[in-house]
C-alpha cells in the first residue's frame, strides 16, 4: 500500500512540475495613458502577465476581458496583478489559462484606451 501511495504522489508531483515550465511570461509596458503594445497575438496556453509602470506618478493595473465586455463582471480575474504596480516597478498576474479568442486589455487607473489581445 506504501509503494502505491507513492506512486501516485510522485505522478501528481511530475504533472505539477510538467505544467509550470509551459507558462510563459507576457512583459507589458504602461507610460501615461497608455500601453507601449497595441496589440497582442499569443497562442492557446498558460500565460503571466507581467505590468511595468514607467515613469506614470500613481499607482496602475491591468484588465483582461473577452472582446466586447469590458465590465468588470467579465474580467479575468486571474489576469489582474496581485498589487498596484507604483511608479517604476513591476508586478505580475497569476497564472491565466487562454483559449482561443479576441479579448481586450486595459488599465482603468491609468487610464488606456482597450487593447486586442488574440489568441490562436
Amino acid at each position: 500500500m506504501k509503494k502505491a501511495i507513492a506512486i501516485v504522489l510522485v505522478a501528481v508531483g511530475l504533472s505539477f512540475t510538467a505544467k509550470a515550465q509551459n507558462i510563459k511570461t507576457v512583459s507589458l509596458e504602461q507610460t501615461t495613458g497608455e500601453f507601449t503594445q497595441k496589440s497582442i497575438t499569443l497562442s492557446e496556453g498558460t500565460y503571466i502577465f507581467e505590468i511595468a509602470n514607467k515613469n506614470i506618478d500613481h499607482e496602475v493595473g491591468f484588465v483582461l476581458a473577452p472582446k466586447g465586455k469590458p465590465e468588470a463582471k467579465h474580467h479575468i480575474k486571474s489576469a489582474y496583478v496581485t498589487k498596484p504596480v507604483a511608479t517604476n516597478s513591476t508586478e505580475s498576474s497569476k497564472i491565466v489559462d487562454l483559449k482561443k479568442g479576441e479579448y481586450i486589455y486595459f488599465c482603468p487607473l491609468n487610464p488606456t484606451p482597450q487593447y486586442t489581445l488574440i489568441v490562436q
